[in-house]
């Protein structure tokens, strides 16, 4: 046959590549041409070479070598499908024109394979211009050699790989019958090789191969004579030893921790309730490896988005593959189900996102529906050794899915559509409706727990989320190590903070690459140490390609900026983020500009963020008005925010705008100052066990900084009343910054009593420390002054007047310090300017 090469060149010596492999052979072309005469099988083939040449650039194929059969290499398994199908037509067509009957078998096969041109020598003497080499050319070769005529045999790795792009053949594709004739045995193999037909009805034989002494079905061993069982058991030990001693290594270059991205789950069983459980069931599987990184759904959804693509796009092999390349993930992962021969088949193919080639496939068959979750597992399993993952670390850290998440398909589906809910329309109702039909259906679904937890906690209901927590973690049999370690940290945020970074400690440890946590830890370390470099280094290590969320992690490092008045560091960082498309918050953003003192960008850069498009109100109005000595302004923001959080019945915020009008009373020295300190104080002990169970620290907080407003107008009763209040307070302990808080207020004390030196003793280690508290400062300016150390409390004067970024960025646990913060930075200021001196 004399069809042309129409394939690009191939460069000398080119190393291995995975590439799809067909074999034909022409059945009975000896008799044929012994049947039609020299001339009349010359024409024949003329026309034959002909149709070959047009299907291999329709395919997009390579011409190897032709005799009696062709040997062509696709870069894909449904273009080599594609042209199989194709030729048979042809062929069929040629026949039928003669009067004769034409058929060909065919083999197709995907593994790595070796090619080199020849010398224009070799060439001339007869050898092929190209040649091609690998173990997957034998194997496509038995698999031609086994079929009847007419017969196209796919191998086990090919299969799966046509079968899913089966929809690119268009209205054909549908029609294709697949077949499945089990394991068989070559002569001259150790392994046996799964074996699969595809064909259309009345063209394809479509039963299964006959055996020869070079080909056999691989019969199970209890239904062998007893004699050979020995054999067979010798002969398995042998392969599996040669198996292991030859393994390949993975054709993309793995490594520990590398980030992989799932595409949407192929269904092509017709069967609803598999559409989002197997592809929610496949994440938490794999999700259970340590060395192997899943990009989120948030991730893949926001990396959509970025790309101006809505966020429900399917995500297949295009559109994975270039994901993947924008986050920096080294794999596409494209599941599949699909009933095979009666049997229901879960695979996955592996994708390398530069190329979008299928590097190898894996799958795993079962009985009806409910062998899904199982033959998940096994996939999973595959695919983490496959990736490079140990088998030991592969054992030990799974669990089974039924075990890990749920044995019922109808509480995986309630809960996989509950958090497609929550990622796309954001409907809390429908999500919380979806989550409790999961808990009816399963009760002991831990995971549903958890992702209540974090839905509530979202909103700021603390207690729920609390709640909903210690559900899941009731049930921890149904929880992956990682998950409840996970859960376990997340319930202790709201306890002491030196259990909890030491927890945290040992959660990053072992997962590094939870950037949820790391985000996480950078706020604690923010709000209960007071400590900025802490912050801006977790904020930094969370700031990956790969972090879900990241623009609000770039934001919360550009407030750790701030407040260690890195402001040119810091504005680079708040307009990156905003040009990610974080643009909810501008506050933080604004008081780059305030502490600068360039208040009309500070208010163009508010007013074009979310929460400031009707102006400064509420809790950031306040703190502005004030910052600008703007104090009626400042008061009535004050109490409208305190009406809109009682309206609400929201008891934190309903206190703590409380201590903001009680602190704008005492600074700006109006006559009714004690009486709203007082208010304060009673509003506390009213409302201490409630708001206690939102934040642990809050009533001590609250009565302190009663405490220190009264300390500001010399009421010694009232503040030693304050430090009374929190005797006995675990808070004051647990929490660093609250304990900061009652040094400064046991320090004014002290300093009412005529005791300045004891005072100042009692602040300077903790003033020496990047991590004190501006209320420090402040107390020990006050100290200094009274002791006669002028110089010393001209220093505290200058740091509150010139730590400008500290004074707003400045978060504790409840963030009631601000008020005060801001005031006395402020005030410090005008001193500075005017006269040099310590303020009052």
């Amino acid at each position: 046959m004399g069809a042309a090469d129409s394939g690009r060149p191939v460069g000398e010596d080119d190393g291995p590549r995975l590439r799809t492999l067909l074999l034909t052979d022409l059945a009975g072309s000896t008799e044929l041409v012994e049947k039609m005469g020299d001339v009349a099988a010359s024409e024949l083939f003329r026309e034959h070479d002909s149709a070959v040449l047009e299907l291999q650039r329709r395919w997009r194929g390579r011409l190897i070598d032709r005799s009696d059969g062709l040997l062509l290499l696709f870069e894909r398994p449904i273009d080599g499908l594609g042209f199989a199908l194709d030729y048979v037509h042809a062929l069929r067509d040629l026949g039928q024109s003669r009067g004769l009957q034409l058929q060909a078998r065919a083999g197709l096969h995907v593994g790595e394979v070796l090619t080199w041109n020849n010398s224009d020598a070799a060439i001339e003497a007869g050898a092929k211009p190209m040649e091609v080499e690998g173990l997957a050319k034998p194997l496509a070769a038995r698999l031609m050699q086994l079929a009847r005529p007419g017969q196209i045999l796919l191998s086990a790795v090919a299969e799966p790989l046509a079968h899913r792009a089966a929809r690119e053949l268009g209205e054909r594709g549908e029609h294709l019958l697949w077949k499945s004739y089990g394991r068989w045995r070559f002569k001259g193999m150790p392994q046996a090789q799964e074996i699969h037909e595809v064909g259309e009805v009345g063209i394809a034989p479509l039963r299964a191969p006959a055996s020869s002494g070079k080909a056999w079905r691989d019969i199970p061993l209890w239904r062998r004579p007893a004699a050979l069982a020995t054999e067979a058991l010798l002969l398995c030990a042998f392969a599996v030893g040669i198996w292991y001693l030859t393994k390949p290594q993975p054709a993309i270059a793995f490594n520990e921790r590398d980030w992989v991205v799932v595409g949407d789950l192929r269904n092509l069983t017709g069967d609803a309730r598999l559409d989002e459980s197997l592809e929610q069931a496949f994440r938490i599987s794999l999700e259970q490896s340590r060395y192997v990184n899943l990009l989120s759904d948030l991730k893949v959804r926001e990396t959509l988005q970025r790309m101006q693509r809505s966020e429900t796009t399917a995500v297949d092999r295009s559109l994975g593959s270039e994901i993947a390349q924008r986050d920096g993930a080294r794999a596409l992962l494209l599941p599949t189900v699909a009933e095979v021969g009666g049997r229901l088949r879960v695979s996955v193919e592996v994708v390398d996102p530069r190329t979008q080639t299928t590097v190898y496939a894996l799958s795993a068959d079962g009985k009806g529906i409910g062998s899904a979750l199982a033959s998940i597992d096994k996939v999973s399993g595959q695919l983490r050794e496959q990736l490079g993952e140990a088998l030991q670390s592969v054992e030990k850290t799974s669990v089974t899915l039924p075990n890990v998440a749920t044995p019922s398909l109808d509480a995986l589906k309630a809960f996989a559509v509950a958090r497609k809910v929550m990622l796309t329309s954001r409907d809390r109702e429908q999500a919380m409706g979806l989550y409790r039909r999961a808990l009816q259906l399963d009760p002991q679904f831990a995971l549903v727990h958890a992702d209540m937890a974090d839905v509530y906690s979202s909103y700021g209901e603390v207690a729920k989320a609390g709640e909903e927590r210690r559900l899941a973690l009731s049930i921890p049999q149904r929880l992956s190590a990682q998950e409840r370690a996970r859960i376990e940290l997340l319930l202790q945020q709201y306890g002491a903070p030196g259990p909890y970074f030491r927890k945290a400690d040992e959660y990053l440890a072992l997962y590094p690459d939870d950037y949820r946590i790391i985000g996480r830890l950078g706020d604690l370390q923010w709000h209960h140490l007071n400590d900025f470099r802490l912050a801006e280094a977790s904020r930094s290590r969370a700031m990956k390609p790969q972090a879900e969320r990241r623009e609000v992690h770039r934001y919360g490092l550009a407030i750790a900026l701030l407040g260690q008045e890195r402001y040119d560091e810091a504005l680079t960082h708040f307009r990156g983020a905003n040009q990610g498309g974080f643009t909810g918050s501008g506050e933080m953003h604004a008081r780059v500009y305030d502490a600068r003192g360039q208040h009309a960008e500070a208010d163009k850069i508010y007013f074009a963020s979310g929460e400031g498009r009707n102006g400064w109100k509420g809790e950031a109005g306040v703190v502005t008005e004030i910052d600008r000595g703007q104090w009626a302004a400042a008061t009535e923001a004050a109490r409208t925010w305190e009406q809109q959080a009682n309206a609400a019945n929201d008891t934190a915020e309903s206190l703590r705008a409380r201590a903001a009008i009680a602190s704008l009373a005492v600074m700006s020295v109006r006559p009714d100052a004690s009486r709203e300190v007082v208010a304060l104080r009673d509003a506390t002990r009213a409302r201490a066990k409630e708001v206690d169970a939102i934040y642990p620290p809050a009533s001590a907080e609250l009565r302190l900084l009663a405490g220190l407003l009264a300390a500001y107008g010399n009421d010694a009763a009232m503040v030693a009343d304050a430090l009374q209040g929190v005797q006995g307070n675990s808070a004051v302990g647990d929490y660093p910054t609250v304990f900061q808080l009652q040094q400064a207020v046991l320090a004014e004390q002290e300093r009412l009593a005529g005791k300045p030196q004891a005072a100042a003793a009692r602040l300077r280690p903790l003033a020496a420390k990047d991590t004190a508290l501006v209320v420090v400062h402040w107390a020990l300016m006050r100290a200094e002054r009274d002791a006669g150390n002028v110089e010393a409390a001209k220093g505290q004067t200058h740091w509150l007047a010139t730590h400008r970024g500290r004074v707003f960025a400045e978060n504790t646990t409840t963030d009631v310090l601000r008020f005060f913060n801001v005031a006395v930075s402020a005030e410090a200021s005008r001193v500075e300017r005017t006269t040099g001196s310590a303020i009052r």
